[in-house]
């Protein structure tokens, strides 16, 4: 066990990995049996705004069994929940207790992907952090995240999900579980060892409006760069955006993708009258199970994340499947978006 985390956190890691793994299953059950009785008509219905982001009737299903949890789980130990939809962006659990008393942080996003889960595309997923808690003149970041889980919410045709969680400094874990005999079968996530982007699945992020312009003309940038000219009509780099953060990381963990970058904080033009939504620290709490099983993660200037533990700080992130394509890639990246945006001072990661 690392001492960190045993220093950092009132209990040890299975204390944490056996709660968060009974919130992530309990979401998983409410929103499978949501998705089988409800029609995706009633499930994509828009029912609030909040942080800038549009909450659907399935988001409601994550929501309630999240804080049914936290309710049972604060009277064990306080802490303090970081998620979308709640007053300011937390609460703390249980009710009446002081910002004293907070034995740890929770960050959370129990659904993680709605808008392509509710139409039965893709899955999504659930994302647990858990950090130290706030102190007078220190507030946790996306650095000090010591114990996260994430687990998929499959689409209703599924027959099998997969759940993965990590420890820092004790490597990740993973198994895929079977949602018809309840068999679980654990497997070692193997991120892609290529040393180029050719034939290979890279993208960087342009979900939505706002910034496809310039995002597309930086990924032919440097993607022109780093292949040079084609040499057949075959595609040198295929595209495969997963509008899900916690997905990403997934596919880059167990090998599918080489790299992914989500630079929306920094292409979306200031001036517009409207900010776009952006990845926010919830969306990517648990990029420590993709660091500990061999992924690179930074920010948009090779830094480490550290964005705020909050629900409305932009987060700017690159993933690397290994080292060798980040050193094929960064220096490339960094120029090109210099030349872009300017110099680089990612928002939220100081």
């Amino acid at each position: 066990m690392s001492g960190s985390t045993t220093t950092l956190l009132p209990r040890p890691p299975d204390y944490f990995l056996e709660r968060l793994r009974h919130i992530a299953l309990a979401i998983r059950a409410s929103v499978a049996h949501a998705l089988h009785a409800e029609m995706a008509e009633l499930l994509s219905r828009a029912i609030a705004e909040r942080g800038g982001d549009t909450i659907y009737r399935l988001d409601e299903h994550g929501e309630a069994v999240l804080l049914t949890h936290c309710e049972r789980w604060g009277h064990d130990l306080p802490f303090l929940l970081i998620a979308e939809g709640l007053v300011a962006g937390e609460q703390i659990f249980p009710q009446g207790a002081s910002r004293d008393e907070l034995a740890f942080t929770l960050i959370a996003d129990p659904i993680d992907g709605t808008r392509e889960l509710m139409y039965s595309k893709r899955s999504a997923w659930v994302l647990l952090g858990v950090a130290p808690p706030p102190r007078p003149g220190w507030h946790p970041t996306l650095a000090n995240v010591q114990i996260a889980l994430q687990a998929e919410l499959p689409t209703a045709r599924a027959a099998v999900a997969d759940l993965l969680y990590a420890v820092r400094g004790e490597g990740v874990h993973a198994e895929t579980h079977d949602l018809r005999t309840d068999a679980i079968t654990p497997f070692v996530p193997r991120p892609s060892q290529a040393t180029t982007l050719e034939g290979g699945f890279a993208a960087i992020s342009k979900f939505f409006p706002g910034a496809k312009e310039l995002t597309a003309r930086l990924e032919e940038g440097i993607f022109s760069e780093l292949l040079g000219p084609p040499t057949s009509s075959s595609p040198q780099v295929f595209d495969d955006e997963y509008i899900s953060s916690g997905g990403q990381l997934y596919e880059l963990l167990i090998g599918h993708d080489r790299f992914l970058a989500d630079l929306r904080p920094l292409l979306h033009n200031p001036r517009e009258p409207v900010t776009r939504i952006s990845c926010h620290p919830y969306d990517i709490c648990t990029a420590l199970i993709a660091e500990e099983g061999g992924v690179l993660i930074t920010d948009a200037t090779g830094r480490p994340l550290s964005a705020p533990l909050d629900t409305v700080t932009a987060v700017a992130w690159v993933g690397y499947a290994n080292q060798t394509l980040r050193a094929l890639i960064e220096p490339t990246l960094q120029r090109h978006l210099l030349a872009l945006v300017g110099p680089l001072d990612p928002p939220g990661n100081p």
